[in-house]
């Protein structure tokens, strides 16, 4: 089935790859968003712990993966895509997912490669954990779902260091 390369998300996707590989050594910094003032009763509240569970998760071959995700939020909504990072998992997320798709997105979130039901397709594909293959699988993942464009949210933990990027739409 042929398809279009789409460079501009390619390039993006490896940026942001590198952008996560150099957090580790002090080359970024945290990116605070900018917003317009809202008012305490515009801001959705979230209670931590509320949430214990995802709905049914649901799998989808990808690229070399059949990746495991969760999704929640219409399914026209702009797309998020929350991804989490090592040593953690998509329940990170557990509590933000439904804060997000209250508010009309359509939240993904997937197992990465090596965490809960995501599976290589084939014995023979060779495992890899680099940023720039991970970038690749959210491609595949993004492909698999025709989604053309998201919100990609993720969490990078290096040694007790967080960093958090929102609002980058590719």
């Amino acid at each position: 089935m042929p398809h279009e390369i789409n460079h501009y998300r390619r390039r993006f996707l490896g940026a942001a790859a590198m952008t996560m590989a150099a957090a580790p050594f002090g080359i970024i910094s945290a990116v605070h968003a900018q917003s317009s003032p809202a008012t305490p009763a515009a801001r959705p509240t979230m209670q931590p712990g509320t949430h214990t569970s995802f709905g049914a998760l649901k799998q989808i071959e990808a690229g070399v993966l059949q990746v495991g995700y969760a999704e929640a939020g219409p399914a026209a909504g702009p797309a998020v895509i929350l991804l989490h990072g090592w040593p953690y998992d998509i329940y990170s997320y557990v509590d933000v997912a439904p804060v997000l798709a209250s508010a009309g997105y359509r939240v993904i979130v997937p197992y990465l490669r090596g965490y809960g039901t995501t599976r290589f397709l084939a014995h023979a594909t060779p495992r890899n954990g680099q940023q720039a293959v991970l970038a690749v699988d959210i491609l595949a993942v993004m492909d698999a779902l025709h989604i053309e464009q998201a919100i990609l949210a993720g969490l990078f933990v290096p040694v007790h260091r967080c960093l958090l990027l929102l609002g980058q739409t590719i």
